[in-house]
């Protein structure tokens, strides 16, 4: 029986993972339900950040003997999958279309941005490929639907998709990092200090100019639109 982690563990199958019925197909009736049980793991990675799911804690959580879980998700990649889709589902699939392209691929963005900031485990679960189930495809028929003014064929559709969406986990999960750093005020002044060592020192003169330069508003928000807008802005559709 695959275990949390196991390398040998069989890809997942997804024809398998989201057309059929999600129940055990032998049995008694079954007392807990994929759904369920995939919520629980949400609520555990939320609460304690993605290492700590297992499929020993996620039965704790709804109260399940740790082998009974195996028959919903039978190893830790499927459950992965499980709850990306799961939390997916929170995004809108009709939200309104402007039929500029470069403004709509923005308000994605910016809807990514606030969905993995409430979920700040899943930058890192989309670090690696995932398997679009219902809920991810239902948000990707949106944008593809939104880049059809740009005229790119298909390919270069999924492309910009994937570009967007690697863009914005990266920026989330820098964003955390430095909300966690300025709890720690004491770390990044020694930070700002060793910088200013290295910059003065002369062998560095570009950073030393670049620190010079009179910084740019540093709020969240105001980070992420000059960053997302040099990326969509410059977007080549030739």
């Amino acid at each position: 029986m695959p275990r949390d982690g196991d390398a040998d563990a069989p890809a997942v199958d997804p024809q398998q993972l989201w057309l059929g019925s999600g129940q055990p197909r032998r049995g008694r009736k079954p007392a807990y339900s994929r759904e369920a049980i995939t919520a629980a793991a949400v609520a555990l990675a939320d609460a304690e950040g993605i290492e700590a799911v297992t499929m020993r804690k996620v039965a704790a959580q709804v109260g399940a003997g740790v082998m009974s879980l195996y028959s919903y998700a039978p190893d830790k990649e499927t459950l992965l999958n499980l709850m990306v889709d799961h939390v997916t589902g929170e995004l809108p699939t009709a939200y309104p279309l402007t039929g500029d392209w470069r403004a709509d691929l923005k308000t994605t963005a910016r809807l990514q941005r606030a969905h993995m900031l409430r979920h700040p485990w899943l930058p890192a679960a989309l670090t690696t490929r995932r398997v679009p189930g219902p809920n991810t495809l239902a948000f990707l028929e949106r944008v593809l639907t939104a880049l059809r003014p740009a005229g790119l064929d298909g390919a270069a559709k999924l492309e910009v998709f994937a570009q967007l969406t690697a863009f914005v986990a990266g920026h989330v999960a820098h964003e955390t990092a430095q909300a966690a750093l300025t709890q720690s005020p004491d770390r990044a002044a020694a930070e700002a200090r060793y910088l200013a060592v290295v910059a003065a020192a002369g062998s560095h003169p570009e950073l030393a100019e670049a620190l010079a330069t009179p910084g740019r508003p540093p709020t969240p928000d105001a980070t992420f639109t000059r960053f997302l807008n040099r990326l969509i802005d410059g977007l080549d559709t030739g």
